[in-house]
């Protein structure tokens, strides 16, 4: 029988682990050094989010300008999930070929690329931006939690609830900011796409000691997992965490546009989804602690399920004056969503390697469902004239989420065996 996991026994888990084990750390000696560490890591952070919602306050700007169709606005706010799920297993081999600190860097560097290519007032450039940014941000997804537990494994908890907040404020900076940028730089969509390049350069600057510093430190993996993909409790964590997914890149995506449409001006829809966003980010700290509080997740699971499409289908019908709270609901149920997807990968797990490889298998598979939400989002709008139809789709999503996550929400482990290579 499968045992079941004791949820008092979570523990944070690095989504390198068993694929590239972390070279050993080199801790900082002084104190100012350790705090530019942890800084840099803080700030990669952050910049991993800003192109899923930059692009989408600016949409009906770019379109009028480029003259893009419904369809290319489609692929346009699905490319960059596409990419999360396509090079996010990329970011091991990268790692254990040249070093985790370097590929981190040349992420930040050519993530900086990716973005200033997006302001360059092309439709191919504009796409081929948003697909090397993308590709750079699947890599830093993978690797940045390992660093943060290998280089603060005191303070793994609080680094992780730091990054986490900062990848939000990434998101929500990028949707209420990008707008009134565009207005301040006399309405130029392009100029203010490209701006969010400049906190990818100066962060590759302070990075950059840190890779002269690992010089050498690259180990060879030893073990593999087999049998993680044939089993059905990994499958319903995996399409757990893609549905859920598909919701939030759906309001990354979309919800500025929705809103606009709805009749706010873009600066008041901006600063709506940023909220929501932030609210997403104080979510992400309290779920996981309620969910490992029950006998197992089933629960907690479907529940913020319910809540985040509730909350979705307000703030496409509901009065304009009320968005505001819709949208914090929103915020809640997502964030909650994001977190205890996240947990539930550790609790099964029967060991940190397991984990390591169903976080991968999530990544990977998960992001690529995720890209359906937006893409269809798109799709419709295009073939009806209207957002309305989407709260079907965010329905079915919703369903899918709740029922996936009430499977993998009982206190079992996968089924998985570790190999010696």
């Amino acid at each position: 029988m499968t045992a079941r996991p004791d949820p008092g026994s979570i523990e944070l888990i690095e989504a390198e682990e068993g694929s590239v084990p972390p070279p050993v750390a080199h801790q900082p000696k002084s104190r100012l050094a350790r705090f530019l560490l942890g800084l840099s890591l803080v700030l990669i952070a952050f910049n991993l989010r800003p192109l899923f919602s930059s692009a989408s306050a600016l949409l009906p700007e770019i379109r009028n300008v480029l003259g893009l169709s419904a369809t290319g606005a489609s692929l346009l706010t699905t490319l960059p999930v596409v990419c999360l799920g396509l090079f996010s297993p990329l970011a091991p081999r990268l790692a254990q070929r040249i070093g985790t600190e370097l590929t981190l860097l040349g992420v930040v560097v050519l993530l900086a690329l990716g973005t200033a290519m997006r302001g360059l007032s092309s439709i191919p450039l504009l796409f081929l931006g948003t697909a090397l940014a993308g590709a750079c941000i699947a890599v830093g997804n993978v690797l940045l939690p390992g660093l943060v537990k290998r280089d603060f494994p005191d303070k793994a908890a609080l680094m992780t609830g730091l990054y986490t907040m900062t990848m939000c404020a990434g998101a929500a900076g990028a949707s209420g900011l990008t707008l009134p940028i565009e207005h301040a730089l006399g309405g130029s969509f392009s100029a203010a796409l490209a701006i969010w390049a400049l906190p990818a350069l100066v962060v590759s600057l302070l990075w950059l000691p840190q890779v002269v510093m690992s010089r050498g430190q690259v180990r060879r993996a030893a073990v593999r997992v087999e049998g993680l993909w044939r089993d059905r409790l990994a499958w319903h964590v995996t399409l757990f965490m893609g549905l859920q997914s598909a919701l939030a890149y759906c309001v990354f995506g979309w919800m500025v546009p929705i809103l606009r449409e709805r009749g706010l001006d873009g600066v008041t829809a901006g600063a709506v989804v940023s909220v929501s966003i932030m609210v997403q980010a104080a979510a992400c700290l309290v779920a996981p602690h309620l969910a490992v509080r029950g006998r197992d997740q089933r629960l907690i699971n479907a529940a913020l399920c319910v809540v985040a499409v509730v909350a979705l289908i307000g703030m496409l019908f509901a009065p304009l004056w009320s968005v505001w709270f819709w949208a914090v609901l929103q915020g809640i149920g997502q964030g909650g969503l994001i977190a205890v997807a996240l947990t539930v990968i550790v609790l099964r797990s029967p060991e940190p390697i397991v984990a390591a490889h169903l976080s991968g298998m999530a990544q990977c598979v998960g992001y690529l469902l995720a890209a359906i939400g937006p893409f269809v989002v798109g799709l419709i709008r295009g073939w009806t004239g209207s957002f309305a139809w989407s709260a079907a789709l965010f329905v079915l999503l919703g369903l899918g989420a709740a029922v996936n996550g009430w499977f993998a929400g009982r206190a079992l482990y996968v089924k998985a065996r570790v190999v010696q290579s």
